[in-house]
């Protein structure tokens, strides 16, 4: 009986110290690997919470709207996470092939389901990067003018000068022409004044040039320019290029085309409209008798 339990409790040793170590060199083997796994994965979130912090400050310095900085730093922080934990399991010996297989192919089927909405989040991308225009321009595209009221991840939305909402999507209006009217600090008028080639044409170039210094929103400099543009067929054509601060310039386009012609009434000059002059030609009927 002694002998049984002796050899029974021998048994026992030998089994627990088999576990033991057994224990032990699963520690002493993955211990370290889950360690630096999770070193990796916590020093990386920490990481990459400060890097979508600057890369915020960044843009609101830059003055981009609210609504896209927090889609960039949502999707970056996101992309940065999954490099993070793809690491970490790198580390403690799984394969990470199959990980990635699947976010790439779980990427693509998202990509083609979402095509066009996604064209047209990269080119809300573009417009943060390459600032064509930002809120409150005066902007032509796409066949429309109207003042840039907000910019979100899809679509641009414009005010047109009678009021009306104008939404643009991303996509087609980075896919055109932009031309931004205030994108500049100063512009130039473009203004062509007709006379009749009977008037004086050095009396009123000087009435222009007196009502262009005189106004107080046309800029000393640069410099006007008021000369003769063209002989029409029934005018003679000059080029008004007055330059005047960019949130003027319909104001001041407007005021400039009354107070002008006001002075050309005022001298008796003419603002001629097409005419034409016709002469008929009588010719004799010969009677036979």
């Amino acid at each position: 009986m002694l002998e049984n339990a002796q050899e029974k409790l021998a048994t026992s040793l030998t089994k627990t110290e088999e576990y033991t170590n057994m224990v032990l060199s699963f520690a002493t083997e993955y211990g370290m690997k889950v360690l630096i796994a999770l070193a990796i994965f916590f020093i990386g979130k920490w990481v990459s919470r400060q890097i979508v912090k600057l890369m915020r400050r960044g843009m609101e310095r830059a003055s981009v709207d609210a609504t896209l900085i927090s889609f960039s730093g949502n999707v970056v922080y996101v992309v940065l996470v999954i490099a993070v934990v793809v690491a970490a399991l790198s580390r403690l010996g799984v394969d990470t092939s199959s990980f990635i297989a699947v976010f790439g192919a779980a990427g693509l089927a998202i990509g083609l389901a979402l095509k066009d909405t996604l064209a047209n989040v990269g080119a809300a991308v573009l417009i943060i990067f390459f600032r064509p225009f930002k809120v409150d321009d005066s902007i032509e595209v796409s066949g429309v003018i109207g003042t840039v009221k907000s910019i979100n991840l899809f679509s641009t939305t414009l005010t047109t000068a009678d009021n009306r909402s104008i939404i643009i999507p991303n996509g087609t209006l980075v896919a055109g022409n932009i031309i931004n009217n205030t994108g500049n600090a100063t512009r130039r008028i473009d203004l062509v004044m007709d006379i009749g080639y009977q008037d004086d044409l050095k009396v009123a170039k000087e009435i222009i040039a007196k009502t262009l210094k005189s106004h107080s929103k046309v800029l000393k400099e640069p410099d006007f320019t008021v000369a003769v543009g063209a002989l029409a067929p029934s005018s003679v054509q000059l080029y008004v290029r007055p330059w005047v601060a960019s949130e003027d310039y319909w104001d001041v386009r407007f005021e400039l085309t009354e107070q002008i012609k006001l002075i050309f009434d005022e001298y008796g000059i003419t603002v001629p409209f097409p005419q034409m002059d016709l002469h008929v030609h009588k010719e004799a009927v010969k009677i036979e008798a």
